[in-house]
């Protein structure tokens, strides 16, 4: 596996790193995601959000000290490796690599419905090509480049939140005009789980995937000036993701009946609704957008480092390991694969604009469970783990099976479970000719 250089120290900051770690999570899959979840389970979405990010934690924590331990430009495919073999960091990089094509679907056609909240008639392709288009151009912008962006948006969006959760509790006090009947904080189980414990069961997934992001943080931790600040960047990050997505979640289930909440709108734009905010929709929707475009930019960004790595590292063909020097040293072949998932997400979204949102999003969220499961038995193999670590860990798996599970119960999200089970067979299968035809030879 490639090595990281011996004194590569790096120039970020932790909080350079948080910020950026906010810059890649923060997505539609909060911002509009979460109605689906809402619809699926009800108020009772704020605790699946906290569970979520209790796993989340977990995760990153562990991989972020395998970071201090042994920073690695492969970051988690590395780790797989290293704990495993080369057939656990061989199906951990393309399960990663599927994952990220799946999110960027899922962001471009959610870019795209909100997008004809000001255009009506113009098909959602048009849009996903327009954004996708916009999306290579920042990544071709290089490191510097993505970094300067994706800070200016992380500010942006998390701006947009703040200003969601101010204008709900001014609206909450009768300080703004309008709006209906509250159904107000829930004071009975059956009002916090309207559908049951197989609603909130189903709704993990929705919760996870908000939090998804953090493989792009294990990738740009090698670029830490102090690596042992990895853990403390990553719980600054959750900490106030966590605070902020369970406040902003717990005040829109409080403001409207359940049954106005649609996967085609944002929650908090619904929850805003019946008030006297004209300029709200259009600021929010124009903020969702950025958030997505960011995510989407930051998956390209992920798919693009890690296929070098994975190039050189003979788990991809070799072309995919080269960098155009002439152009900012830029990796242009894994680019273009990445380019590649995009038009064929471009082309998802022409003939399935329906249901594809729902589907994308799940599958997706299951691929980064698949990945964070791996992140967590690696380090339970390579470090030298206290008690309350492996005390951690399990719970980290069992809240990511659960997760996992909780897809197959519920019928409008299972497709997407199917949808990961023919990705992970496909890894499968190549996996076992690669061993057959190319590993086995060469240890001979």
């Amino acid at each position: 596996m490639s090595k990281v250089k011996e004194g590569n120290k790096g120039s970020l900051k932790w909080w350079h790193l948080s910020l950026m770690g906010i810059g890649c999570t923060i997505g539609t899959g909060y911002f509009l995601g979460t109605s689906i979840g809402i619809k699926i389970t009800g108020p009772s979405i704020v605790f699946s959000f906290i569970l979520a990010a209790v796993g989340t934690y977990i995760v990153f924590n562990l991989l972020a000290k395998m970071t201090a331990d042994d920073p690695q430009e492969g970051s988690f495919c590395y780790y797989a490796h290293k704990a495993f073999g080369r057939w656990a960091g061989f199906s951990s990089g393309w399960n990663y690599w599927f994952s990220n094509i799946l999110i960027m679907g899922s962001q471009l056609t959610a870019l795209s419905i909100l997008s004809k909240f000001w255009f009506q008639n113009v098909p959602l392709w048009i849009f996903a090509a327009g954004f996708a288009v916009l999306s290579i151009f920042v990544v071709l912008l290089g490191t510097k480049g993505f970094d300067k962006v994706e800070d200016i948006l992380a500010v942006i969006k998390t701006a947009a939140i703040f200003m969601f959760i101010i204008l709900a509790t001014v609206a909450l006090f009768g300080w703004v005009d309008g709006g209906t009947e509250q159904p107000g904080i829930p004071n009975s189980t059956n009002e916090f789980f309207p559908e049951g414990p197989i609603g909130f069961w189903s709704s993990l997934i929705y919760a996870f995937y908000a939090y998804g992001g953090i493989e792009v943080i294990g990738l740009l931790a090698i670029q830490l000036k102090n690596k042992e600040d990895a853990p403390k960047a990553g719980k600054v990050m959750l900490t106030l993701l966590m605070v902020i997505y369970v406040i902003s979640l717990g005040l829109a289930v409080t403001m409207v009946p359940l049954e106005a909440f649609t996967e085609k709108e944002s929650p908090f734009v619904t929850a805003l609704s019946s008030y006297q905010l004209p300029f709200f929709p259009h600021v929010f929707n124009g903020a969702i957008i950025i958030a997505g475009f960011s995510t989407m930019t930051a998956a390209l960004y992920g798919v693009t480092t890690l296929l070098v790595t994975m190039a050189k590292d003979g788990d991809a063909p070799s072309a995919f390991s080269k960098k155009i020097k002439w152009f900012k040293d830029l990796p242009l072949p894994s680019l273009g694969l990445g380019a590649a998932g995009l038009l064929g997400s471009v082309i998802t979204a022409l003939l399935l604009p329906e249901k594809i949102y729902e589907y994308i999003t799940t599958a997706a969220g299951i691929l980064i469970l698949y990945n964070w499961f791996f992140i967590i038995i690696s380090a339970y193999k390579i470090l030298q783990i206290k008690l309350w670590d492996k005390l951690a860990s399990v719970i980290g798996i069992l809240l990511i099976l659960t997760a996992i599970s909780g897809t197959i119960m519920e019928k409008d999200v299972r497709p997407g479970f199917l949808v990961t089970l023919v990705f992970i067979i496909l890894i499968g299968v190549i996996c076992m000719i690669m061993k057959k035809r190319v590993w086995d030879k060469a240890n001979d």
